[in-house]
């Protein structure tokens, strides 16, 4: 995949960021960066490993799931945003 100034003004639109002129090359540079190392993963050759591989042989350490609701937190959250309904976060429709 080929990063470039267009791609990036599709990202800083579908994000709403504003990203400025002397950061713009930058940014390019570091997602082309990041684009090539994912890529390179690809690339291994993973044939013989087991898809339950694991660094560790013992089990994961499994905790009772309690549903949990403190209001408090959830007003306090939802005070600081710009737009709410109904303890809904209101976001600008961005599916084109």
């Amino acid at each position: 995949m080929q990063v470039d100034d267009a791609l990036l003004a599709r990202l800083e639109k579908l994000s709403f960021l504003k990203i400025s002129d002397e950061k713009r090359q930058e940014i390019v540079d570091q997602l082309s960066q990041i684009v090539n190392f994912v890529d390179n993963l690809g690339e291994l050759n993973t044939d013989g490993v087991d898809d339950k591989f694991a660094m560790s042989d013992e089990a994961t350490f499994l905790r009772e799931d309690i549903p949990y609701c403190n209001s408090a937190i959830n007003d306090s959250i939802i005070k600081n945003a710009p737009m709410s309904n109904d303890h809904f976060f209101v976001v600008p429709k961005i599916i084109e």
